[in-house]
């Protein structure tokens, strides 16, 4: 799933590909995935793209004066951007994995897609972000907050850590692959509960996810949207590295699986070396 650093570094390509330019055309090809009827596609053809930004991990391209492209990736959704298409020819409904096209005056655009048959790619034209219910609800920005605005969003929910990160209602951007990295960067366990975190734990958490967010915002702002997904898998330590050694200290790194996705974590680093049973709301094995 894209994270705060691939949405920031979508935006600044955006920025430098795609503002100043007049769309062409804007095509629908997956019903589903438009949330919106007002408004209507037609409304964009014509306006020029002025700016291209985000709201935690949603996109957000203004258009003309007043209105916004709204986007959430998903899962499984991307961004594709064209230097020229194929074929004139407008999309025909169900065309793949693409579910919206956007042409441009110069011949280029992007595409929207999403891959796999959980389809939850979200696409919203608006008059403002806030009409978006996703964005509406967001916490502030998670590199916008200060160390004590920071551990008062945490205390607001009394649950395990690794939960809290990623509800986009506490802090905005955080995702489940960038949640492993801060706490292992923190030597936290994703299970630790948030009421009992000490101060020093807090300062140490509120530090690695600075560290952690800006250091991939920087490795990721100024690349191609389709060299974004290869970036985000090496600078990885512990997300989706079950099996192989942790970069720190050469222990193996752990998974807890769920119903529908996973968490890595290393043990010697933040556990006190006790692996974590797999299984919803586990503890520590005894």
């Amino acid at each position: 799933m894209p994270e705060l650093p691939e949405v920031e570094a979508l935006g600044a390509y955006l920025r430098e590909r795609a503002v100043g330019h007049t769309v062409e055309r804007f095509e629908v090809s997956s019903f589903s995935a438009l949330k919106t009827f007002d408004p209507p596609p037609t409304a964009i053809a014509g306006l020029e793209i002025t700016s291209a930004g985000r709201h935690g991990k949603f996109l957000d391209v203004g258009l003309g004066p007043d209105i916004h492209l709204v986007v959430h990736l998903a899962r499984a959704g991307w961004l594709h951007y064209r230097d020229a298409f194929k074929s004139p020819a407008p999309l025909k409904p169900g065309s793949g994995p693409i579910a919206v096209r956007v042409r441009l005056d110069d011949g280029s655009g992007f595409d929207l897609t999403e891959a796999g048959t959980q389809k939850s790619l979200a696409v919203y034209l608006v008059r403002d972000p806030v009409e978006v219910p996703g964005v509406a609800r967001l916490g502030p920005d998670a590199l916008a907050v200060s160390r004590d605005e920071f551990a008062e969003r945490i205390r607001l929910r009394n649950g395990q850590v690794k939960g809290v990160l990623v509800d986009q209602e506490v802090l905005a951007g955080i995702g489940n692959a960038y949640s492993d990295e801060i706490l292992h960067t923190a030597r936290i366990s994703p299970f630790a509960m948030t009421q009992k975190l000490t101060e020093e734990q807090m300062t140490t958490l509120f530090e690695a996810t600075r560290q952690v967010e800006t250091d991939a915002v920087a490795r990721s702002v100024g690349m191609k949207a389709a060299e974004l997904k290869g970036e985000k898998r090496a600078g990885m330590r512990v997300h989706a590295r079950t099996g192989l050694p942790c970069p720190v200290c050469g222990d193996t790194v752990r998974e807890v699986s769920f119903a529908d996705k996973s968490l890595q974590y290393c043990p010697t680093c933040q556990t006190g070396g006790k692996p974590l049973a797999d299984r919803r709301l586990s503890k520590l094995i005894r």
